[in-house]
């Protein structure tokens, strides 16, 4: 059976999407309970979206001067972007690993991801590399920031030295901010290139409402002219996702600091589990994501077969690497911890006798 089949017609722990199945604030439900009751969804929703929503957007990305576009899910402003900005053969600055999705979206579009490799220390860009891979056929860098999958974040210095290259060269720059809030510290491109940023922004993992499929593209007017062609949203997105991404914005100041708190408990237990496991580790720690990745290289076990072994034996839903590298996913498994932290501890309890069981 697929693993996915078999996870959503199993109770398993989830680790496997990044998605954030931690309390966050009841006001969410009780918004899309409201518009049930009252039907709200007779109707379409107005085509710019609910009243207060964009605004509360710009306001967590602290840029007023900046414009929105409702999406369904961060995914489908990441394609929005590249059908927009992307001729033939144009090349965007790319990682691997990376969320491989974006470098489809990309080729659909004809242009090149270059496919960087970071899976080596400093487990991320650096300007150096960046500047190297510019050519007169860059059209974007791809900051994904925080990384998936690695959990890697950036400093304020680094984004500044990206940005610095994407105004010397005429670029843009991508800025996927999926997992900004899980971060000790996030600086926005728009700090240093406003007129060349774009963002793709979602409440999927911060806000735990991935199955709303909410986004939003945001962008400086200039640039937001052209990517609108190819918003098929003309009658804006599911309306129950837009109250409920209202809610979540409007009180995440109340509840993220405990999302974030127990995402860090539950890296320190996965960490001292990973440390009495011969031969394998974690390449970076601690995470500044919701995830990060386990490498089981020097083991000689297949990613596949380890996430084979937790989820049909354990009911235990990691994800193996080929999902996110091309080069580099036969070497770890990917697993989020942005659950209860007693799916952590299972993980925990099972994974060191299941890498033994596979090592032998």
């Amino acid at each position: 059976m697929d693993p996915f089949e078999y996870a959503h017609k199993h109770k398993v722990v989830w680790m496997a999407q990044n998605t954030n199945l931690l309390p966050t604030t009841p006001k969410i439900k009780e918004a899309v309970i409201k518009s049930l009751d009252e039907e709200e969804y007779n109707n379409y929703p107005y085509k710019k979206g609910i009243f207060g929503l964009k605004e509360a957007i710009l306001d967590d990305l602290g840029l007023p001067d900046f414009e929105v576009i409702l999406t369904g899910g961060g995914t489908e402003a990441l394609y929005i972007i590249m059908r927009a900005m992307l001729k033939d053969n144009d090349e965007v600055i790319t990682s691997d690993p990376s969320y491989f999705i974006i470098h489809h979206f990309i080729e659909t579009s004809k242009g090149i991801p270059t496919n960087l490799p970071i899976y080596k220390n400093p487990w991320k860009y650096t300007p150096e590399q960046i500047n190297e891979a510019v050519n007169e056929k860059t059209k974007m860098i791809l900051l994904i920031d925080p990384i998936n999958p690695l959990g890697t974040g950036y400093s304020r210095d680094e984004v500044k030295a990206i940005c610095e290259i994407a105004n010397d060269n005429n670029l843009f720059v991508l800025n996927d901010i999926t997992y900004r809030d899980f971060a000790d510290n996030h600086t926005l491109t728009a700090e240093f290139a406003p007129e060349r940023t774009i963002i793709a922004y979602s409440v999927s993992k911060n806000c735990g409402m991935a199955g709303m499929r909410t986004g939003a593209l945001v962008a400086p007017p200039e640039l937001m002219h052209g990517m609108r062609v190819f918003n098929t949203n003309d009658l804006s997105i599911n309306i129950l996702g837009q109250r409920a991404a209202l809610a979540a914005l409007e009180t995440k100041n109340e509840w993220m600091p405990n999302v974030k708190k127990t995402t860090r408990n539950n890296q320190k237990i996965i960490k001292k589990c990973v440390d009495k496991t011969d031969g394998v580790f974690l390449p970076v720690y601690p995470s500044q994501a919701n995830m990060f990745l386990i490498d089981i290289g020097e083991r000689k076990i297949k990613p596949e077969e380890l996430q084979n072994k937790l989820l049909y034996e354990h009911n235990i839903f990691v994800r193996a690497g080929n999902y996110v590298s091309k080069s580099f996913g036969n070497r770890f498994i990917r697993t989020s911890f942005s659950i209860p932290e007693e799916g952590v501890k299972k993980f925990a309890d099972v994974f060191p006798r299941v890498v033994e069981e596979l090592g032998k």
